[in-house]
């Protein structure tokens, strides 16, 4: 099991258009900026919080490469003062879906996924990333059947990976592999704040193992 060093998941897309994300996520649907970091090769990562996860818009400066979307298809909210659904999309095209909370059992968000073998998925999620009953923490997965086609990279637009946060990221990253994981990128180090690593799921979604030091109180 992941030593988990927060009990959600945070979820990063990735833009060409900061000003019309900025505005949609901050104004429209009201989450709280917290910072922007550098990513390198001319991506900057713009933070919101959202129900103790994290929306990281990635704004690109040079244009993103065409590709298939990722099995990554919709954020679910939980709205207080809302009756019934809500159904929304970012400036690109990104599926938002505002619900009551506590409706399907969901008190805080879920990311909804579509899989080509929904069973293959969930044994993923389950046996190697170690969630319980598709939930990391407070963060609930959907599992919907649905054709995804691999992206060579995760530097392409729309929602694009999912990033779980642990204490130990080497570790955790050994043990997905160990358990049918794919490799995407290995363990690296960014500045003194993270160490972080990519892996795939079956129908190779990509997902961030993050070690940041804000949240493990100890150096890398």
């Amino acid at each position: 099991m992941m030593r988990l060093a927060k009990p959600a998941l945070d979820l990063g897309l990735n833009t060409n258009r900061r000003d019309d994300q900025l505005a949609f996520w901050q104004q429209r649907i009201g989450l709280p900026y917290d910072h922007m970091g550098k990513l390198g090769g001319g991506m900057q990562q713009h933070r919101h919080h959202l129900h103790g996860s994290i929306l990281k818009v990635n704004h690109a400066r040079d244009p993103l490469p065409p590709a298939a979307p990722s099995g990554f298809r919709r954020l679910w909210i939980a709205r207080p003062g809302i009756e019934e659904p809500v159904e929304l999309a970012d400036p690109d095209g990104n599926a938002v879906r505002l619900i009551p909370p506590g409706q399907d059992a969901i008190t805080d968000i879920a990311i909804e996924l579509a899989a080509n073998d929904v069973e293959a998925s969930r044994r993923f999620y389950v046996e190697a990333m170690g969630f319980t009953g598709l939930a990391c923490g407070t963060t609930r997965l959907i599992l919907m059947p649905g054709r995804v086609e691999p992206s060579p990279d995760w530097r392409a637009p729309g929602f694009r990976y999912i990033t779980v946060q642990v204490f130990d990221a080497v570790a955790a990253h050994a043990r997905v592999l160990a358990r049918g994981g794919t490799e995407a990128v290995p363990p690296r180090v960014l500045g003194d704040v993270v160490r972080f690593s990519f892996v795939r799921d079956p129908d190779g979604n990509f997902i961030e193992i993050s070690e940041r030091t804000t949240l493990t109180g100890r150096p890398l």
